[in-house]
């Protein structure tokens, strides 16, 4: 199991920068870095590219609808050329309230789009020309849609590496089963080891039957939050605005995956509860209703004898790479945690 860290995609970028370079240095393997409605995650990584030399930056994720297939093919290349081949990309679709809200883009056809893209980056790095003619994406434009003039392009530059990995932050069925098709690894978000097969195991198995055998085994890409020690029960309590905005906040009633999420875990009564409280305006209210059985089996919190236990649990559901963001006071104690993590995964 690689260990990486996640980095908050709000303040703070250049002081975390610099802790990424100190973690290096106790031997982290991936830093992702995310993007919502912040500074863009692609300039971050850059500047994280020349401040590191050994791991590989992954964006957690770029929105496949704020940038057009070519760019984030271009985009990617870029990032792996700046740091020696370093990069990964991390897709996903995000939500309406980005999408929408910020971008003003339609969110639309998640499932075709996201293929569409994964097969044109590919081109892009193979320096085909671009040709394509699918339901989301036809390149170059048919000419009774633009001007005429456009005729197929290839990219200029020669990429480090044709074979960018791509993973990807999938949730429902059918974006998991697409997602263990076609990605070389998978993003979920919130992942509750003891209920992960019974949430996408079946999804996971459809998805592999039909894998190229080319693209190898899927990376398990797991994000969560860590604190380990005797006294750091009350950090749980950090993890609860997070889950409160994401489970009540994004996204109305019916179009909010976390929501979904979370009743698929067993907690459809109480997220329906967060989700009334945090529409309505209620925010601390929202906060106290999640419930600690879901942040505790989130997260890795607590003495270093539960903490194994939760990597152990991590390993049997199949995570590969696991992203923390430490509960920590200080910067001392950021690297504590990760030095006393690295030192109880599994071998």
């Amino acid at each position: 199991m690689r260990i990486g860290i996640q980095l908050s995609y709000a303040g703070g970028f250049k002081e975390a920068a610099e802790r990424v370079v100190e973690l290096e240095r106790v031997g982290i393997e991936v830093v992702a870095v995310a993007e919502a409605y912040s500074f863009d995650a692609i300039s971050q990584l850059g500047y994280l590219a020349a401040k590191t030399s050994r791991v590989e930056l992954l964006t957690g994720v770029l929105p496949i609808y704020t940038r057009t297939p070519a760019l984030l093919a271009m985009t990617a290349a870029g990032l792996d050329y700046v740091s020696d081949g370093r990069f990964a990309l991390g897709l996903g679709t995000s939500g309406p309230q980005v999408v929408e809200g910020f971008h003003g883009v339609p969110f639309d056809a998640p499932l075709g789009r996201t293929r569409e893209v994964v097969e044109i980056c590919r081109k892009v790095w193979r320096r085909e020309r671009l040709r394509y003619d699918g339901k989301h994406y036809q390149l170059p434009l048919p000419a009774e849609r633009g001007t005429g003039l456009g005729k197929s392009l290839q990219l200029i530059n020669h990429p480090v590496r044709e074979r960018i990995p791509i993973s990807i932050a999938a949730l429902g069925p059918k974006n998991v089963e697409l997602t263990a098709e076609i990605a070389d690894g998978w993003q979920p978000v919130f992942f509750y080891p003891e209920r992960a097969d019974d949430v996408w195991g079946e999804s996971l198995k459809a998805g592999a039957a039909k894998r190229d055998p080319a693209l190898g085994p899927l990376d398990v890409i797991v994000g969560t939050t860590l604190a380990i020690g005797d006294d750091v029960e009350d950090r749980l309590a950090w993890v609860k605005p997070q889950l409160a905005l994401y489970i009540g906040g994004m996204g109305a009633k019916g179009r909010n995956f976390y929501h979904d999420l979370a009743t698929r875990y067993g907690f459809g009564d109480v997220a329906n509860r967060i989700q009334e409280l945090y529409l309505s305006g209620r925010k601390a209210e929202a906060i106290d209703a999640v419930p600690d059985e879901l942040v505790r089996n989130i997260s890795l919190v607590g003495p270093r004898g539960l903490v194994a236990q939760r990597l152990a649990a991590y390993a049997e559901a199949g995570v590969t790479t696991l992203l923390v963001a430490p509960l920590a006071t200080d910067p001392s104690e950021v690297l504590r945690y990760v030095e006393e993590l690295r030192a109880l995964v599994p071998s």
